[in-house]
């Protein structure tokens, strides 16, 4: 089964240090169908990217800009973004995942 672990795993509040996913998507991971698993690859590693993350400017993903009624980001501790400046994008996964919590 394809997998995003690089066996660095951590719990950031809600999403993987390691592989940056969230712990409902590593959760249901067994339930994914190869395809989904293929796009959440994608996804993680920024290959599929809905903007530039307004943070670091690499390539970032927004579930709702792509037609979804929720973001990845929604199951994950809310983090703390008031020293950031502000902006309609979604940060990275790895820029999210540096915040502290709120």
């Amino acid at each position: 089964m394809k997998t995003p672990c690089i066996a660095a795993c951590k719990n950031n509040d809600g999403i993987c240090s390691g592989c940056h996913r969230t712990m409902d998507e590593i959760a249901n991971w067994r339930h994914y169908t190869d395809q989904e698993r293929d796009q959440a690859i994608e996804r993680i590693s920024a290959k599929q990217s809905t903007h530039s993350c307004p943070n670091c400017r690499q390539p970032a993903q927004c579930d709702i800009s792509i037609g979804k009624s929720t973001c990845w980001c929604f199951n994950i501790e809310k983090r703390d973004t008031s020293d950031l400046p502000s902006s309609d994008s979604c940060l990275c996964r790895k820029c999210l995942t540096a915040l502290p919590t709120a």
